[in-house]
């Protein structure tokens, strides 16, 4: 998908650019609120005409600047004396060159989420109240498309914090070793939250002490073994709560393990708690310290790590049973093995029904019973995922949503617990014959959201427990499947987003571009030499924002599979001449040499006209950015049988762009065909790009039922090929 930084930075980038073009400005900052945990942060900073990323991201003061005196009183701001103003404010100054400022608040619907400011190091300008009511408008106009980024990113985060829990999750299953077990869950909880430190306790089952077990950091490791009294700590209150707590205060706070930081100096800013609880049983605790980018734990984090520490918990006891040696135990190594087993069906897909399936197929075989259905809970139903031997009762089902009017399962959707009836009346079961009723919640953490029900015709029997275990596997899959079914969801919503974005921008570069070329042509007055170069400035900036509007919205089409292609039987040649005609000013402004290879006549290619265009004008323009003073360049088309996709059309229309330029490492290889991959090397680097065009005619290839590739050396040139089915008939 689209990388959220890159899109929301985009976003920014592309108001900063908007607002330097109307009103002049040598510091230009976006500072934003964050509600939740009370502090300014700056989105945007460019100060002195130069973006400073490491000021961004990083809470200060209320008392800083008049940003955020901005944001709290959802007023605007002018002066031109800003350092004056500041300290008629009490303030201290964010800018020790500043004269001329102004700052006006970010509205969303009823909430000011943030200020668009800008400054001038120019003592000779004055800002004006014309130039305020532009900015307030500016500020407006982009406030929406702001929040809609950040809960973008937001959601992105999220995203990936959920694959990367899938996959680690993944990990803990595969091993039953406590040590290394403990360490790897440690390092994956202090990881995914980028933290400096962290620990792991265990519940001492005789005491209830808590014991160190691993711990990650600079926390001192002579810790290990060390016990704490219940109810001691942080640690001890998610004991006695049953569940997280946070602390985002200094290493004085008195619920803070006394002598663990003198001992080792460490300092701990903040500080999250969470239960390892299984069952009812509280086993453990995971400790995380200070987060990296300096930023207080929050309820996004909070519900994080508990998600972790659910499956951590799981997992430890599984290692723990598996370790125990006693002979009456034997069996349950043996359940261990068939969990292990299990728990590879479940994680190797992402897909509900086969989730529900494979806890189904394992209930039946493990418990003996004959028939059995297991579903989710929806709307005080339950909505049935996979059944066996019960197609008579199920088959009418509308739309497989059934009653919760049994017993069993209504007193299993009551308690929590498991339910197990000898029942002889029918209407407390399904199927007449069956002699047991066994129905099994389905919990996540305290929550029952589906239910297991079997029923079998004997007396024997079941063991309750695995039953219990089986399901409790089961949920940390749907869970995950439904995890999936959101990210889905999310990705929808960012290329929707990004489409947005891409087509409310449209309109202001339009009008930019129209009235930069009517200032420049003399419509409204005769333009110097100097007033011509800084509109051919701007003219250049929005036909460059212009091309990563368009990339931007391509893409979001391509990835939501709304792009569509109108195919039908097209001229090869014509096109060729079209698009090459369209260089030949640049290319012999430039003193390169344009070869063209083609055979006298060509069968029509079954394509979309336009789009076909598109990839070899952009194959084109590489060549041509790419290529040096007085290079070659060779465009060629052939038809030819499809040795290149076995696959695909039995004979296609076969073209390349070769150049002389200066070709690609080895690594840049490997990524070329990336969403915004920009080469390291110094050469590409001063051709300007988006990385999303290669990208995008990949996929147009690709749609279009052809095929792409390349040869490159370094230094010496690059040859793209593609294909295009031969139109038949």
């Amino acid at each position: 998908g689209v990388n959220v930084t890159l899109t929301f930075d985009d976003v920014l980038e592309l108001i900063y650019a908007q607002t330097a073009q109307i009103i002049p400005t040598s510091h230009f900052h976006i500072t934003l609120y964050n509600k939740d945990s009370d502090y300014y942060y700056y989105g945007f900073c460019l100060e002195n005409n130069e973006r400073i990323p490491e000021r961004e991201n990083q809470p200060f003061s209320a008392k800083t600047g008049l940003g955020p005196e901005v944001i709290r009183k959802s007023r605007p701001i002018m002066t031109q004396d800003y350092i004056r103003e500041c300290q008629a404010r009490g303030n201290t100054p964010a800018l020790e060159n500043a004269f001329a400022w102004m700052g006006v608040p970010l509205n969303a619907a009823a909430e000011t989420i943030g200020a668009l400011s800008i400054g001038s190091r120019d003592g000779s300008i004055t800002y004006t109240r014309g130039q305020l009511e532009l900015l307030q408008a500016i500020a407006d106009q982009t406030a929406g498309a702001i929040v809609k980024a950040r809960l973008l990113e937001e959601t992105e985060q999220r995203a990936h914090q959920l694959s990367t829990l899938n996959e680690i999750t993944r990990q803990l299953t595969s091993t039953l070793e406590l040590n290394p077990l403990l360490q790897n869950i440690l390092e994956n909880a202090v990881g995914i939250l980028n933290c400096e430190a962290g620990s792991l306790f265990l519940v001492d089952e005789q005491t209830d002490e808590l014991v160190f077990q691993v711990t990650v950091g600079p926390v001192a490791s002579n810790l290990i073994g060390k016990r704490l009294a219940p109810g001691t700590g942080i640690v001890g209150r998610a004991v006695q709560t049953r569940g997280p707590v946070i602390e985002n205060e200094d290493q004085n706070s008195l619920s803070r393990f006394k002598g663990i930081d003198m001992q080792t100096g460490f300092v701990s800013r903040s500080l999250m708690a969470v239960p390892l609880q299984v069952k009812d049983r509280i086993i453990g605790v995971i400790e995380v310290i200070n987060r990296r980018d300096g930023l207080p734990f929050v309820q996004n984090d909070e519900t994080l790590l508990n998600a972790f520490a659910g499956q951590a918990a799981v997992a430890i006891e599984n290692a723990r049973l598996y370790t125990l040696t006693d002979q009456e135990l034997a069996e349950r190594v043996e359940e261990l093995s068939v969990m292990q087993r299990i728990d590879r069906e479940l994680n190797a897909s992402l897909e509900m029904d086969r989730a529900m399936r494979i806890t189904l197929d394992w209930a039946l075989r493990q418990s003996g019973a004959g028939a059995g259905l297991i579903g989710i809970l929806a709307d005080e139903k339950l909505r049935v995922m996979a059944h066996q031997g019960l197609d008579e009762q199920i088959q009418d089902l509308p739309e497989m949503m059934m009653k919760i009017e049994l017993p069993s399962m209504l007193r299993a959707v009551e308690t929590g617990l498991p339910q197990q009836d000898v029942a002889e009346a029918s209407k407390s079961k399904l199927l007449v014959a069956s002699h047991n009723q066994m129905v099994i919640p389905i919990r996540r953490e305290t929550t029952v959201i589906g239910l297991l029900y079997l029923e079998s015709m004997s007396d024997t029997q079941v063991d309750i427990d695995f039953l219990t275990r089986l399901t409790d596997h089961a949920a940390i899959a749907i869970s995950n499947a439904q995890l999936y079914d959101e990210v889905q969801r999310a990705n929808l919503a960012k290329s929707d987003f990004v489409s947005f974005v891409a087509h409310e921008l449209k309109n202001p570069m339009t009008s930019i571009k129209g009235y930069t070329e009517l200032l420049a042509g003399g419509a409204v007055g005769q333009v110097n030499e100097m007033q011509g170069n800084f509109l051919q400035t701007i003219k250049s900036n929005v036909e460059r924002m212009s091309t990563l509007v368009s990339d931007l919205n391509d893409n979001s089409k391509i990835e939501a599979g709304r792009l569509r292609l109108e195919y039908k039987a097209t001229d090869v040649p014509d096109l060729i001449d079209e698009v090459v005609r369209g260089f030949t000013r640049q290319i012999e402004d430039k003193k390169q040499v344009l070869e063209l290879k083609a055979p006298n006549t060509l069968p029509p290619m079954w394509a979309d006209r336009i789009r076909v265009g598109q990839v070899l004008t952009n194959l084109v323009s590489n060549a041509f950015k790419y290529t040096p003073e007085g290079g070659t360049i060779q465009v060629g088309v052939e038809e030819s049988a499809n040795q290149w996709d076995p696959d695909g059309a039995p004979r296609v229309i076969h073209l390349w762009v070769k150049d002389s330029g200066i070709g690609m490492t080895l690594e840049d290889q490997q990524k070329i065909f990336q969403k915004f991959f920009r080469s390291e090397d110094p050469k590409a680097r001063e051709v300007p790009g988006t990385g999303l065009g290669l990208n995008i005619t990949k996929s147009l290839v690709e749609m279009q039922g052809g095929r792409i590739w390349f040869e490159s050396e370094y230094r010496q040139g690059t040859t793209f090929h593609f294909t295009v089915p031969v139109a038949e008939g």
